[in-house]
Protein backbone atom coordinates (compact mmCIF):
# COMPACT_ATOMS: atom_id res chain seq x y z
CA UNK A 1 0.00 0.00 0.00
CA UNK A 2 1.68 3.51 -1.05
CA UNK A 3 2.23 5.26 2.07
CA UNK A 4 0.16 8.76 2.25
CA UNK A 5 -1.44 9.07 5.81
CA UNK A 6 -4.81 8.43 6.79
CA UNK A 7 -6.31 9.91 3.69
CA UNK A 8 -5.02 7.28 1.47
CA UNK A 9 -5.71 4.01 2.52
CA UNK A 10 -9.09 5.53 3.91
CA UNK A 11 -10.44 6.66 1.22
CA UNK A 12 -9.46 3.41 -1.01
CA UNK A 13 -11.01 1.09 1.36
CA UNK A 14 -14.30 2.89 1.95
CA UNK A 15 -14.80 4.36 -1.35
CA UNK A 16 -17.72 2.06 -2.70
CA UNK A 17 -18.88 2.67 1.47
CA UNK A 18 -18.77 6.45 1.12
CA UNK A 19 -22.19 7.25 1.34
CA UNK A 20 -25.19 6.89 3.67
CA UNK A 21 -26.14 3.06 4.13
CA UNK A 22 -29.63 2.44 3.87
CA UNK A 23 -30.41 0.16 6.75
CA UNK A 24 -32.86 -2.77 5.64
CA UNK A 25 -35.92 -3.15 7.34
CA UNK A 26 -36.29 -6.82 7.81
CA UNK A 27 -32.68 -6.17 9.53
CA UNK A 28 -33.28 -2.86 11.67
CA UNK A 29 -36.80 -3.93 13.12
CA UNK A 30 -35.49 -7.48 14.13
CA UNK A 31 -33.31 -7.94 17.61
CA UNK A 32 -32.41 -10.59 20.02
CA UNK A 33 -32.08 -11.13 23.58
CA UNK A 34 -31.49 -14.28 25.76
CA UNK A 35 -34.11 -16.05 27.78
CA UNK A 36 -34.32 -18.53 30.69
CA UNK A 37 -37.03 -21.14 29.42
CA UNK A 38 -39.81 -20.57 27.12
CA UNK A 39 -42.68 -20.45 29.26
CA UNK A 40 -45.06 -17.18 28.66
CA UNK A 41 -43.77 -15.13 31.58
CA UNK A 42 -40.23 -15.38 30.06
CA UNK A 43 -40.85 -15.06 27.14
CA UNK A 44 -42.90 -11.54 27.84
CA UNK A 45 -39.99 -10.62 29.78
CA UNK A 46 -37.88 -11.33 26.66
CA UNK A 47 -40.15 -9.22 24.50
CA UNK A 48 -40.06 -6.25 26.79
CA UNK A 49 -36.27 -6.20 26.43
CA UNK A 50 -36.28 -6.65 22.73
CA UNK A 51 -38.63 -3.51 22.58
CA UNK A 52 -36.14 -1.61 24.58
CA UNK A 53 -33.70 -2.68 22.04
CA UNK A 54 -35.14 -1.93 19.42
CA UNK A 55 -36.04 1.18 20.01
CA UNK A 56 -32.60 2.30 20.24
CA UNK A 57 -31.63 0.16 17.42
CA UNK A 58 -34.84 1.66 14.92
CA UNK A 59 -34.19 5.52 16.29
CA UNK A 60 -30.17 5.45 17.79
CA UNK A 61 -31.82 7.64 20.71
CA UNK A 62 -30.92 6.29 23.89
CA UNK A 63 -32.59 8.79 25.64
CA UNK A 64 -36.06 7.41 24.55
CA UNK A 65 -35.79 4.51 27.13
CA UNK A 66 -36.31 7.29 29.97
CA UNK A 67 -39.58 7.79 28.43
CA UNK A 68 -42.24 6.77 31.15
CA UNK A 69 -44.62 5.29 27.88
CA UNK A 70 -41.77 2.92 26.95
CA UNK A 71 -42.02 1.39 30.22
CA UNK A 72 -45.93 1.05 29.86
CA UNK A 73 -45.48 -0.46 26.58
CA UNK A 74 -42.80 -2.72 27.65
CA UNK A 75 -45.38 -5.03 29.48
CA UNK A 76 -47.38 -5.67 26.38
CA UNK A 77 -44.64 -5.39 24.12
CA UNK A 78 -46.23 -8.35 22.04
CA UNK A 79 -48.70 -5.94 20.39
CA UNK A 80 -45.86 -4.81 18.39
CA UNK A 81 -44.21 -8.13 17.44
CA UNK A 82 -44.97 -9.27 14.01
CA UNK A 83 -43.24 -12.51 14.57
CA UNK A 84 -41.36 -14.40 17.15
CA UNK A 85 -38.88 -17.57 17.42
CA UNK A 86 -37.09 -19.33 20.52
CA UNK A 87 -33.78 -21.03 19.61
CA UNK A 88 -32.83 -23.34 22.43
CA UNK A 89 -28.89 -22.67 23.59
CA UNK A 90 -28.56 -26.23 24.75
CA UNK A 91 -29.90 -27.81 21.52
CA UNK A 92 -28.67 -31.50 21.84
CA UNK A 93 -27.84 -31.37 25.51
CA UNK A 94 -29.97 -33.87 27.08
CA UNK A 95 -32.07 -32.22 30.18
CA UNK A 96 -29.70 -33.42 33.01
CA UNK A 97 -31.56 -31.64 36.33
CA UNK A 98 -34.31 -30.87 38.16
CA UNK A 99 -35.51 -27.83 36.91
CA UNK A 100 -36.08 -29.77 33.68
CA UNK A 101 -36.20 -27.11 30.62
CA UNK A 102 -37.63 -24.25 32.38
CA UNK A 103 -34.87 -22.58 33.01
CA UNK A 104 -32.89 -23.74 29.53
CA UNK A 105 -31.73 -21.01 27.73
CA UNK A 106 -32.82 -19.75 24.73
CA UNK A 107 -31.83 -17.33 22.55
CA UNK A 108 -34.91 -15.31 21.12
CA UNK A 109 -35.94 -13.62 17.88
CA UNK A 110 -38.38 -10.76 17.68
CA UNK A 111 -39.30 -9.36 14.27
CA UNK A 112 -41.00 -6.31 14.85
CA UNK A 113 -44.12 -4.74 12.90
CA UNK A 114 -42.56 -1.83 10.83
CA UNK A 115 -45.77 0.55 11.02
CA UNK A 116 -46.82 -0.64 14.40
CA UNK A 117 -43.21 0.01 16.14
CA UNK A 118 -42.88 3.89 14.00
CA UNK A 119 -46.26 4.89 14.84
CA UNK A 120 -45.54 4.31 18.83
CA UNK A 121 -41.98 5.90 18.52
CA UNK A 122 -44.30 8.75 16.57
CA UNK A 123 -45.61 9.43 20.28
CA UNK A 124 -42.53 9.23 21.83
CA UNK A 125 -41.21 11.77 19.27
CA UNK A 126 -38.97 9.28 17.61
CA UNK A 127 -38.65 8.42 13.84
CA UNK A 128 -36.31 5.55 12.08
CA UNK A 129 -32.92 6.35 11.14
CA UNK A 130 -32.51 4.86 8.14
CA UNK A 131 -29.19 6.18 6.75
CA UNK A 132 -26.46 5.17 8.91
CA UNK A 133 -22.76 6.33 7.29
CA UNK A 134 -19.60 4.31 7.95
CA UNK A 135 -18.01 4.74 10.93
CA UNK A 136 -14.00 4.23 11.14
CA UNK A 137 -13.04 3.61 15.17
CA UNK A 138 -9.31 4.38 16.08
CA UNK A 139 -9.25 3.49 19.58
CA UNK A 140 -5.87 3.56 21.72
CA UNK A 141 -5.80 0.36 24.67
CA UNK A 142 -3.66 1.25 28.04
CA UNK A 143 -4.11 -2.00 30.27
CA UNK A 144 -3.34 -2.68 34.06
CA UNK A 145 0.35 -2.91 33.30
CA UNK A 146 0.21 0.47 31.37
CA UNK A 147 1.14 -0.75 28.22
CA UNK A 148 0.07 1.07 25.03
CA UNK A 149 -1.76 -0.30 22.16
CA UNK A 150 -3.93 0.41 19.40
CA UNK A 151 -7.07 -1.81 18.63
CA UNK A 152 -6.52 -2.79 14.91
CA UNK A 153 -8.57 -5.40 12.98
CA UNK A 154 -6.14 -7.65 12.44
CA UNK A 155 -4.72 -8.32 15.84
CA UNK A 156 -3.87 -12.12 17.05
CA UNK A 157 -3.25 -10.80 20.57
CA UNK A 158 -6.55 -12.56 22.31
CA UNK A 159 -7.15 -9.69 24.52
CA UNK A 160 -7.06 -7.82 21.38
CA UNK A 161 -9.74 -10.19 19.85
CA UNK A 162 -11.91 -10.16 22.50
CA UNK A 163 -12.23 -6.23 22.77
CA UNK A 164 -12.93 -6.01 19.17
CA UNK A 165 -15.14 -8.38 19.46
CA UNK A 166 -17.33 -6.21 22.00
CA UNK A 167 -16.87 -3.46 19.68
CA UNK A 168 -18.36 -5.04 16.76
CA UNK A 169 -21.08 -6.43 19.24
CA UNK A 170 -21.86 -3.25 20.36
CA UNK A 171 -22.29 -1.55 16.98
CA UNK A 172 -24.02 -4.45 15.38
CA UNK A 173 -26.88 -4.49 18.19
CA UNK A 174 -27.66 -0.69 17.34
CA UNK A 175 -27.38 -1.61 13.07
CA UNK A 176 -24.05 1.48 13.43
CA UNK A 177 -21.82 0.29 10.62
CA UNK A 178 -18.18 0.54 12.18
CA UNK A 179 -14.35 -0.85 10.60
CA UNK A 180 -11.53 -1.03 12.21
CA UNK A 181 -8.11 0.14 10.55
CA UNK A 182 -5.55 -2.95 10.47
CA UNK A 183 -2.13 -2.90 12.31
CA UNK A 184 -0.28 -1.80 9.02
CA UNK A 185 -2.89 1.04 8.35
CA UNK A 186 -2.31 2.33 11.59
CA UNK A 187 1.43 1.96 11.12
CA UNK A 188 1.54 4.05 8.01
CA UNK A 189 -1.20 6.71 9.27
CA UNK A 190 1.42 7.51 12.29
CA UNK A 191 -0.73 6.44 14.69
CA UNK A 192 -0.09 4.88 17.64
CA UNK A 193 -1.18 5.58 21.58
CA UNK A 194 1.38 7.79 22.41
CA UNK A 195 -0.34 9.97 19.25
CA UNK A 196 -3.70 9.14 20.33
CA UNK A 197 -2.93 10.51 24.08
CA UNK A 198 -4.90 14.02 24.26
CA UNK A 199 -6.28 13.82 20.79
CA UNK A 200 -6.41 17.32 19.62
CA UNK A 201 -9.45 19.18 17.38
CA UNK A 202 -6.54 19.17 14.35
CA UNK A 203 -5.96 15.80 14.13
CA UNK A 204 -10.02 14.84 14.73
CA UNK A 205 -10.01 17.42 11.42
CA UNK A 206 -7.29 15.37 9.85
CA UNK A 207 -9.07 12.44 10.49
CA UNK A 208 -12.53 12.73 10.02
CA UNK A 209 -11.45 14.19 6.22
CA UNK A 210 -10.19 10.86 5.33
CA UNK A 211 -12.70 9.12 6.52
CA UNK A 212 -15.76 11.13 6.56
CA UNK A 213 -16.91 9.92 10.30
CA UNK A 214 -13.95 9.26 13.04
CA UNK A 215 -14.74 7.83 16.32
CA UNK A 216 -11.55 8.22 18.13
CA UNK A 217 -11.07 7.26 21.94
CA UNK A 218 -8.80 5.71 24.64
CA UNK A 219 -9.35 3.21 26.95
CA UNK A 220 -7.33 3.33 30.31
CA UNK A 221 -7.59 0.97 33.32
CA UNK A 222 -7.75 2.89 36.31
CA UNK A 223 -7.24 1.27 39.61
CA UNK A 224 -8.89 3.66 41.56
CA UNK A 225 -12.32 3.87 39.17
CA UNK A 226 -11.67 -0.41 40.01
CA UNK A 227 -12.54 -0.77 35.67
CA UNK A 228 -11.70 0.66 32.87
CA UNK A 229 -11.65 4.40 31.48
CA UNK A 230 -13.16 5.46 28.13
CA UNK A 231 -13.00 9.21 26.47
CA UNK A 232 -14.42 9.30 22.95
CA UNK A 233 -14.75 12.12 20.37
CA UNK A 234 -17.20 12.26 17.58
CA UNK A 235 -15.57 13.95 14.52
CA UNK A 236 -17.33 14.71 10.86
CA UNK A 237 -19.43 17.36 9.19
CA UNK A 238 -20.71 18.12 12.33
CA UNK A 239 -18.86 19.74 15.57
CA UNK A 240 -16.70 17.88 17.66
CA UNK A 241 -18.61 16.39 20.51
CA UNK A 242 -16.94 14.62 23.52
CA UNK A 243 -18.00 12.08 25.95
CA UNK A 244 -16.92 9.19 28.11
CA UNK A 245 -17.44 6.38 30.99
CA UNK A 246 -15.06 5.45 33.57
CA UNK A 247 -15.09 2.27 36.56
CA UNK A 248 -16.19 -0.26 34.09
CA UNK A 249 -15.80 -3.96 32.13
CA UNK A 250 -14.82 -2.76 28.35
CA UNK A 251 -17.80 -4.21 27.29
CA UNK A 252 -19.55 -1.55 28.43
CA UNK A 253 -16.96 0.89 27.45
CA UNK A 254 -17.70 0.12 23.81
CA UNK A 255 -21.11 0.31 24.25
CA UNK A 256 -20.99 3.92 25.36
CA UNK A 257 -18.86 4.79 22.22
CA UNK A 258 -21.56 2.87 20.04
CA UNK A 259 -24.48 4.55 21.98
CA UNK A 260 -23.05 8.19 21.92
CA UNK A 261 -21.81 7.45 18.32
CA UNK A 262 -25.96 6.69 17.38
CA UNK A 263 -26.77 9.42 19.73
CA UNK A 264 -24.90 12.41 17.38
CA UNK A 265 -25.34 10.70 14.30
CA UNK A 266 -29.19 9.90 14.22
CA UNK A 267 -29.35 13.73 14.76
CA UNK A 268 -30.56 13.61 18.87
CA UNK A 269 -28.44 15.35 21.48
CA UNK A 270 -25.44 14.59 22.17
CA UNK A 271 -25.03 11.92 24.75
Amino acid sequence: MPRGGMRNWIAAALLAMASPCPAAASDLYTVNTITSGTAPERRDIGFAQCLRDVVVRVTGNSRLLNEPHVAEQASHAGDLIASHTFRDRMGGIPIHDEQGSYDRPHDLTCVFDEGKLDAFLATLGGKPWRDRPLVVAVVAIRDMKGTGTMLADDSPDPRDRDMRTALLAAAARLALPLALPTRDELVQAGLDPAAMAGTNPTRLDRLAKATGIALTGTVVWSDRDLGWVASWQLAGPAPHVSWGISGVGFDDAFRNAVAGAAQVLSGNEAP
